[in-house]
């Protein structure tokens, strides 16, 4: 009966039922302008409505 229990528990999280996911995000530009070329990263997370993002 414990099996039983741990596997609905793991079978819950799994599947985000117990919230929702945290979501990985990620960006990558590119830019011309006449003073040359620039690039850009951002990488986070997302989980509902709360965001966390690092840029460069």
């Amino acid at each position: 009966m414990k099996h039983l229990v741990w596997i609905a528990v793991v079978a819950v999280a799994a599947c985000g039922a117990d919230g929702e996911p945290i979501t990985p995000t990620g960006k990558v530009s590119a830019s011309v302008s006449s003073s040359g070329v620039s690039t850009g990263l951002s990488v986070g997370i997302t989980r509902g409505p709360v965001r966390i993002e690092v840029s460069r």
